[in-house]
Protein backbone atom coordinates (compact mmCIF):
# COMPACT_ATOMS: atom_id res chain seq x y z
CA UNK A 1 0.00 0.00 0.00
CA UNK A 2 1.45 3.45 -0.68
CA UNK A 3 1.85 5.77 1.80
CA UNK A 4 3.26 8.69 0.02
CA UNK A 5 0.06 9.55 -1.24
CA UNK A 6 -1.00 13.31 -1.89
CA UNK A 7 -4.56 14.91 -1.53
CA UNK A 8 -4.70 18.17 -3.58
CA UNK A 9 -7.06 21.05 -2.67
CA UNK A 10 -8.06 24.25 -3.98
CA UNK A 11 -9.92 26.96 -1.98
CA UNK A 12 -11.83 29.49 -3.90
CA UNK A 13 -9.20 32.05 -4.00
CA UNK A 14 -6.70 29.67 -5.73
CA UNK A 15 -9.72 28.37 -8.28
CA UNK A 16 -10.22 32.17 -9.34
CA UNK A 17 -6.80 32.82 -9.59
CA UNK A 18 -6.04 29.94 -11.74
CA UNK A 19 -8.88 29.92 -13.63
CA UNK A 20 -9.19 31.68 -17.49
CA UNK A 21 -11.77 32.89 -19.30
CA UNK A 22 -10.97 31.44 -22.36
CA UNK A 23 -9.31 27.99 -21.10
CA UNK A 24 -13.21 27.78 -19.01
CA UNK A 25 -14.94 28.32 -21.96
CA UNK A 26 -12.75 25.53 -23.86
CA UNK A 27 -12.98 23.01 -21.31
CA UNK A 28 -16.85 23.61 -21.16
CA UNK A 29 -17.25 23.37 -24.95
CA UNK A 30 -15.23 19.53 -24.10
CA UNK A 31 -17.82 18.73 -22.07
CA UNK A 32 -20.67 19.34 -23.90
CA UNK A 33 -18.77 17.45 -26.93
CA UNK A 34 -17.98 14.60 -25.02
CA UNK A 35 -21.90 14.42 -23.77
CA UNK A 36 -22.68 14.67 -27.55
CA UNK A 37 -20.31 11.72 -28.95
CA UNK A 38 -21.02 9.71 -25.53
CA UNK A 39 -17.94 9.47 -24.42
CA UNK A 40 -18.71 11.39 -21.16
CA UNK A 41 -21.79 9.99 -18.99
CA UNK A 42 -24.11 11.60 -17.06
CA UNK A 43 -25.01 9.84 -14.57
CA UNK A 44 -28.48 10.03 -12.64
CA UNK A 45 -29.09 13.82 -10.48
CA UNK A 46 -29.68 13.19 -6.82
CA UNK A 47 -31.32 16.31 -5.80
CA UNK A 48 -33.41 16.52 -1.88
CA UNK A 49 -34.74 18.81 0.29
CA UNK A 50 -33.36 18.96 4.00
CA UNK A 51 -35.20 19.06 6.70
CA UNK A 52 -32.42 22.33 8.04
CA UNK A 53 -34.50 24.33 4.55
CA UNK A 54 -31.88 23.13 2.30
CA UNK A 55 -31.51 21.40 -1.06
CA UNK A 56 -28.57 19.11 -0.87
CA UNK A 57 -27.98 17.68 -4.51
CA UNK A 58 -25.01 15.97 -6.25
CA UNK A 59 -24.03 15.66 -9.75
CA UNK A 60 -21.33 13.55 -11.58
CA UNK A 61 -20.09 11.51 -13.85
CA UNK A 62 -17.19 10.46 -16.05
CA UNK A 63 -15.40 9.83 -19.06
CA UNK A 64 -13.76 6.58 -19.26
CA UNK A 65 -11.36 7.18 -21.94
CA UNK A 66 -9.52 10.49 -20.60
CA UNK A 67 -9.90 8.52 -16.85
CA UNK A 68 -11.82 11.24 -15.42
CA UNK A 69 -14.21 10.62 -12.42
CA UNK A 70 -15.69 12.60 -10.10
CA UNK A 71 -18.82 14.56 -8.57
CA UNK A 72 -19.87 17.69 -7.32
CA UNK A 73 -21.78 17.67 -3.90
CA UNK A 74 -23.79 21.25 -4.31
CA UNK A 75 -26.98 22.94 -2.94
CA UNK A 76 -28.54 25.70 -1.80
CA UNK A 77 -29.08 26.64 1.85
CA UNK A 78 -31.02 30.38 2.11
CA UNK A 79 -30.71 30.45 6.17
CA UNK A 80 -26.69 30.98 5.34
CA UNK A 81 -27.73 34.92 4.90
CA UNK A 82 -29.01 35.47 7.98
CA UNK A 83 -25.15 34.91 9.31
CA UNK A 84 -23.16 36.34 6.78
CA UNK A 85 -22.30 33.35 4.39
CA UNK A 86 -23.08 32.34 0.57
CA UNK A 87 -26.48 30.25 0.15
CA UNK A 88 -24.98 28.49 -2.65
CA UNK A 89 -22.60 25.62 -1.16
CA UNK A 90 -20.53 23.96 -3.56
CA UNK A 91 -17.59 20.75 -3.43
CA UNK A 92 -15.71 18.82 -6.04
CA UNK A 93 -13.80 15.87 -6.41
CA UNK A 94 -12.10 14.50 -8.74
CA UNK A 95 -11.51 10.60 -7.87
CA UNK A 96 -8.91 8.00 -9.68
CA UNK A 97 -11.05 5.13 -11.47
CA UNK A 98 -8.50 3.12 -10.85
CA UNK A 99 -8.46 2.98 -7.36
CA UNK A 100 -11.10 4.70 -6.16
CA UNK A 101 -8.74 7.41 -4.35
CA UNK A 102 -9.54 10.85 -4.09
CA UNK A 103 -7.19 13.06 -6.29
CA UNK A 104 -8.71 16.66 -5.35
CA UNK A 105 -11.01 18.47 -3.72
CA UNK A 106 -12.02 21.61 -5.20
CA UNK A 107 -14.10 24.80 -4.00
CA UNK A 108 -17.38 24.09 -6.40
CA UNK A 109 -18.91 27.53 -5.84
CA UNK A 110 -16.30 29.62 -7.64
CA UNK A 111 -16.11 26.66 -10.16
CA UNK A 112 -20.04 26.33 -10.69
CA UNK A 113 -19.93 30.57 -11.04
CA UNK A 114 -17.26 30.50 -14.28
CA UNK A 115 -18.48 27.21 -15.86
CA UNK A 116 -22.10 28.17 -15.59
CA UNK A 117 -21.20 31.61 -17.00
CA UNK A 118 -18.79 29.75 -20.12
CA UNK A 119 -21.58 27.65 -20.88
CA UNK A 120 -24.03 31.25 -21.23
CA UNK A 121 -21.05 32.52 -23.33
CA UNK A 122 -21.41 28.94 -25.95
CA UNK A 123 -25.37 29.88 -25.73
CA UNK A 124 -24.79 32.95 -27.09
CA UNK A 125 -22.29 32.46 -28.93
CA UNK A 126 -24.09 29.39 -30.77
CA UNK A 127 -27.63 30.64 -31.23
CA UNK A 128 -27.81 34.79 -30.32
CA UNK A 129 -28.04 37.17 -33.30
CA UNK A 130 -24.88 38.32 -33.89
CA UNK A 131 -25.99 41.93 -34.09
CA UNK A 132 -27.90 42.09 -30.91
CA UNK A 133 -26.98 45.18 -28.91
CA UNK A 134 -29.24 45.17 -26.04
CA UNK A 135 -29.39 43.10 -23.04
CA UNK A 136 -31.67 42.25 -20.14
CA UNK A 137 -30.76 40.31 -17.20
CA UNK A 138 -33.18 39.32 -14.23
CA UNK A 139 -31.41 39.34 -11.01
CA UNK A 140 -27.94 41.09 -9.58
CA UNK A 141 -26.20 38.07 -7.70
CA UNK A 142 -23.22 35.90 -8.65
CA UNK A 143 -24.69 34.17 -11.13
CA UNK A 144 -26.54 37.34 -12.97
CA UNK A 145 -22.92 39.27 -12.66
CA UNK A 146 -20.99 36.16 -14.41
CA UNK A 147 -23.89 36.01 -17.54
CA UNK A 148 -23.00 39.49 -17.88
CA UNK A 149 -19.28 39.74 -18.08
CA UNK A 150 -19.14 36.18 -20.32
CA UNK A 151 -22.15 38.48 -22.79
CA UNK A 152 -19.96 41.27 -22.82
CA UNK A 153 -17.34 39.05 -24.10
CA UNK A 154 -18.81 37.40 -26.90
CA UNK A 155 -21.88 39.79 -28.17
CA UNK A 156 -19.04 42.77 -29.71
CA UNK A 157 -21.84 45.04 -30.21
CA UNK A 158 -24.12 44.75 -27.12
CA UNK A 159 -24.05 48.31 -25.94
CA UNK A 160 -26.84 48.47 -23.30
CA UNK A 161 -27.69 46.33 -20.61
CA UNK A 162 -31.28 46.92 -18.57
CA UNK A 163 -31.53 44.84 -15.10
CA UNK A 164 -34.41 43.52 -13.43
CA UNK A 165 -34.52 43.42 -9.48
CA UNK A 166 -36.44 41.17 -7.33
CA UNK A 167 -37.64 43.88 -5.12
CA UNK A 168 -37.78 46.53 -8.29
CA UNK A 169 -34.79 48.63 -6.50
CA UNK A 170 -31.77 50.23 -8.34
CA UNK A 171 -28.49 47.70 -7.03
CA UNK A 172 -25.93 50.67 -7.23
CA UNK A 173 -23.50 47.51 -6.96
CA UNK A 174 -24.36 45.89 -10.14
CA UNK A 175 -24.16 49.25 -11.86
CA UNK A 176 -21.29 50.39 -10.85
CA UNK A 177 -19.76 47.15 -11.69
CA UNK A 178 -20.55 47.46 -15.34
CA UNK A 179 -20.92 50.81 -16.12
CA UNK A 180 -17.81 51.88 -18.36
CA UNK A 181 -18.53 48.64 -20.36
CA UNK A 182 -22.23 49.47 -21.97
CA UNK A 183 -24.56 51.76 -21.03
CA UNK A 184 -26.60 50.16 -17.50
CA UNK A 185 -29.95 50.94 -16.09
CA UNK A 186 -32.86 49.96 -13.87
CA UNK A 187 -36.06 48.69 -15.10
CA UNK A 188 -39.48 48.21 -13.16
CA UNK A 189 -41.70 47.12 -15.98
CA UNK A 190 -40.73 43.48 -16.89
CA UNK A 191 -42.20 42.94 -20.12
CA UNK A 192 -40.93 46.52 -21.52
CA UNK A 193 -37.47 45.32 -20.71
CA UNK A 194 -38.08 42.19 -22.49
CA UNK A 195 -39.71 43.66 -25.40
CA UNK A 196 -37.40 45.58 -26.15
CA UNK A 197 -34.16 43.65 -25.91
CA UNK A 198 -32.34 41.14 -28.34
CA UNK A 199 -30.98 39.06 -25.64
CA UNK A 200 -32.68 38.27 -22.37
CA UNK A 201 -30.82 36.35 -19.28
CA UNK A 202 -32.71 35.30 -16.17
CA UNK A 203 -30.33 34.36 -13.23
CA UNK A 204 -32.83 33.88 -10.36
CA UNK A 205 -33.86 31.56 -7.80
CA UNK A 206 -36.41 30.62 -9.93
CA UNK A 207 -39.61 31.12 -7.89
CA UNK A 208 -41.89 31.91 -10.85
CA UNK A 209 -42.57 33.52 -14.23
CA UNK A 210 -40.27 36.76 -14.42
CA UNK A 211 -42.73 38.09 -17.65
CA UNK A 212 -45.69 37.32 -20.25
CA UNK A 213 -44.55 35.22 -23.10
CA UNK A 214 -46.26 37.63 -25.45
CA UNK A 215 -43.20 40.04 -24.58
CA UNK A 216 -41.05 37.81 -26.23
CA UNK A 217 -40.59 39.33 -29.58
CA UNK A 218 -39.31 37.40 -32.78
CA UNK A 219 -35.23 36.96 -33.00
CA UNK A 220 -34.90 37.05 -29.24
CA UNK A 221 -32.69 34.02 -27.63
CA UNK A 222 -33.05 33.78 -24.01
CA UNK A 223 -30.19 32.27 -21.93
CA UNK A 224 -31.96 30.55 -18.83
CA UNK A 225 -30.38 29.47 -15.73
CA UNK A 226 -32.38 29.46 -12.89
CA UNK A 227 -34.54 26.24 -13.25
CA UNK A 228 -32.48 23.95 -11.56
CA UNK A 229 -34.61 21.91 -9.32
CA UNK A 230 -38.28 20.29 -9.81
CA UNK A 231 -40.96 22.91 -9.18
CA UNK A 232 -38.75 26.04 -9.89
CA UNK A 233 -39.43 28.25 -13.02
CA UNK A 234 -38.45 31.59 -14.63
CA UNK A 235 -40.32 31.22 -18.26
CA UNK A 236 -43.74 31.44 -18.76
CA UNK A 237 -46.76 29.38 -20.52
CA UNK A 238 -46.62 29.12 -23.61
CA UNK A 239 -42.92 30.23 -24.81
CA UNK A 240 -41.58 26.95 -25.41
CA UNK A 241 -43.86 26.05 -27.71
CA UNK A 242 -42.82 29.63 -29.54
CA UNK A 243 -39.04 28.91 -28.99
CA UNK A 244 -36.25 26.84 -30.69
CA UNK A 245 -35.01 25.13 -27.49
CA UNK A 246 -31.58 24.07 -26.64
CA UNK A 247 -30.37 22.58 -23.67
CA UNK A 248 -27.45 21.09 -22.29
CA UNK A 249 -28.80 17.50 -21.27
CA UNK A 250 -32.58 16.67 -22.51
CA UNK A 251 -33.04 14.07 -19.37
CA UNK A 252 -31.78 16.40 -16.84
CA UNK A 253 -34.10 19.50 -18.60
CA UNK A 254 -37.17 17.63 -18.26
CA UNK A 255 -36.79 16.61 -14.90
CA UNK A 256 -35.21 20.12 -13.65
CA UNK A 257 -35.28 22.56 -15.95
CA UNK A 258 -37.69 24.62 -17.78
CA UNK A 259 -38.43 21.62 -19.85
CA UNK A 260 -40.21 19.87 -16.58
CA UNK A 261 -43.52 22.21 -17.16
CA UNK A 262 -43.91 21.02 -20.65
CA UNK A 263 -42.45 17.49 -21.16
CA UNK A 264 -43.26 17.59 -24.90
CA UNK A 265 -40.99 20.16 -26.00
CA UNK A 266 -38.90 19.57 -28.89
CA UNK A 267 -35.83 20.31 -27.86
CA UNK A 268 -31.49 20.00 -29.13
CA UNK A 269 -28.59 19.34 -26.73
CA UNK A 270 -26.05 22.13 -27.17
CA UNK A 271 -23.59 19.55 -27.62
CA UNK A 272 -24.65 18.04 -30.67
CA UNK A 273 -24.41 21.46 -32.45
CA UNK A 274 -20.56 21.60 -31.11
CA UNK A 275 -19.85 18.62 -32.79
CA UNK A 276 -21.65 19.38 -35.71
CA UNK A 277 -24.75 16.52 -35.26
CA UNK A 278 -27.42 19.22 -35.53
CA UNK A 279 -27.20 22.55 -38.08
CA UNK A 280 -28.81 25.37 -36.31
CA UNK A 281 -29.38 27.82 -39.27
CA UNK A 282 -31.31 30.26 -37.17
CA UNK A 283 -33.13 32.24 -38.93
CA UNK A 284 -33.75 36.55 -38.13
CA UNK A 285 -36.95 36.00 -36.58
CA UNK A 286 -36.28 32.87 -34.42
CA UNK A 287 -37.12 32.91 -30.41
CA UNK A 288 -34.17 30.44 -29.29
CA UNK A 289 -33.56 29.83 -25.82
CA UNK A 290 -30.88 28.00 -24.12
CA UNK A 291 -32.17 26.03 -20.91
CA UNK A 292 -28.95 25.24 -18.44
CA UNK A 293 -29.04 22.84 -15.88
CA UNK A 294 -25.43 22.41 -15.68
CA UNK A 295 -24.19 18.78 -16.41
CA UNK A 296 -21.28 16.92 -14.43
CA UNK A 297 -18.78 16.87 -17.20
CA UNK A 298 -18.84 20.89 -16.85
CA UNK A 299 -17.34 20.42 -13.62
CA UNK A 300 -15.55 17.93 -13.99
CA UNK A 301 -13.28 19.17 -17.08
CA UNK A 302 -13.06 22.57 -15.31
CA UNK A 303 -12.23 20.99 -12.61
CA UNK A 304 -9.76 18.78 -14.54
CA UNK A 305 -7.48 22.05 -15.71
CA UNK A 306 -7.77 24.14 -12.88
CA UNK A 307 -5.90 20.57 -11.21
CA UNK A 308 -3.39 20.34 -13.95
CA UNK A 309 -2.58 24.22 -14.07
CA UNK A 310 -2.17 23.66 -10.26
CA UNK A 311 0.02 20.96 -10.29
CA UNK A 312 1.99 22.80 -13.01
CA UNK A 313 2.76 26.02 -10.71
CA UNK A 314 2.76 24.40 -7.75
CA UNK A 315 -0.37 26.87 -6.38
CA UNK A 316 -2.22 24.43 -4.49
CA UNK A 317 -2.12 22.95 -1.10
CA UNK A 318 -1.76 19.32 -0.74
CA UNK A 319 -2.05 17.17 2.08
CA UNK A 320 -0.84 13.36 3.06
CA UNK A 321 -2.90 10.96 2.09
CA UNK A 322 -2.07 7.41 2.38
CA UNK A 323 -3.77 3.98 2.03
Amino acid sequence: MRNDVKLILLDKHQVEALSKPDDVVEAVREAFALHSAGEGRVFPVVREALVTGGVFGIKSGDVQSQGLLGFKAAGFWPANRGVGGEPHQATIMLIDPKTGRPVCVIDGNAITTMRTGAAGALGLTLFARADSTRLCVFGTGVQARVQVTFALRVLKQLSSIRYVTVDAQRDASFEAHFTGHCEVSHATDHNAAVAESDVVITATPGFGPLFNAAAVRPGTHLNCVGADTKGKRELPEGLLMRSRVFVDDRTQAREIGETQWAPGTVSIEIGDVITGRVQTNRQPDDITLFDMTGIALQDLTVARLLHQRACETSTATSLAWPW
